[in-house]
């Protein structure tokens, strides 16, 4: 069996489309505005219904914030597509980087572990030792070791912009993880309201069917006091 949609005036299998009393009121003054032959028999369909239901976010969102922020718009432009938010983006980083950028970010996680340390040590004990025990001979950086001074500086010169480099990455990443995390608590809230808004509806409209049953079951009480 087939309705047809009062927004859209398209005709939908009865499965396809949301009855007015189960429309939300905020929304359904929305659609009013726009189908003014809106009545309590009308039908929506699932298409036009989560139209509306962004649109009425949106006006909540901006009657309480202001002016909506790009993120705020995908937000909502999500909870209408009924999409998911949530994103892996270490490997959306990754993929997007580039040689050099993974470079740097190796060459800083070696550089602040302890295997770097160690090696380094090793390195410069080594290197003192061998130029100590030949400076009686001929070594090749005597004492004061200019040679491994000047290998210390370069090093620290070229260390130092490449663990910028990679902070500047971590940065980023820190930025679009605040930014996805907004995004997902923001529509997670949204979906909490509308869910609200449904579970009120359905509570409401299960009151007024037992009143109903209530009366029918009074009515038929005093049919049979009637009778005795």
């Amino acid at each position: 069996m087939n309705v047809q949609c009062e927004v859209c005036q398209k005709e939908f299998p009865i499965g396809e489309v949301t009855p007015a009393k189960f429309v939300r009121p905020a929304v359904a003054s929305l659609i009013e505005k726009e189908c003014p032959n809106w009545n309590a028999d009308s039908v929506v369909c699932h298409d036009d219904a989560n139209r509306f239901r962004s649109q009425y976010v949106q006006s909540v969102l901006t009657e309480e914030k202001g002016e909506l922020t790009s993120l705020e718009r995908d937000v909502v432009e999500s909870l209408r597509e009924h999409e998911i938010l949530s994103q892996n983006l270490n490997t959306e980083i990754d993929d997007e980087s580039t040689v050099g950028q993974r470079l740097a970010d190796h060459v800083a996680s070696f550089g602040g572990s302890w295997t770097f340390i160690l090696f380094f040590g090793g390195v410069l004990v080594v290197w003192i030792t061998v130029n100590s025990i030949a400076m009686l001979g001929k070594s090749f950086d005597p004492y004061p070791f200019i040679l491994l001074n000047l290998v210390l500086s370069c090093l620290a010169a070229l260390q130092a912009p490449v663990i910028m480099m990679s902070q500047n990455r971590q940065e980023i990443k820190d930025r679009l993880r605040a930014e996805n995390d907004y995004r997902v608590n923001l529509k997670s809230e949204l979906e909490i309201r509308h869910l609200h808004s449904k579970l009120d509806l359905l509570l409401t409209h299960q009151w007024h069917r037992l009143l109903e049953i209530q009366q029918v079951q009074t009515d038929l009480l005093e049919e049979l006091g009637k009778r005795k």
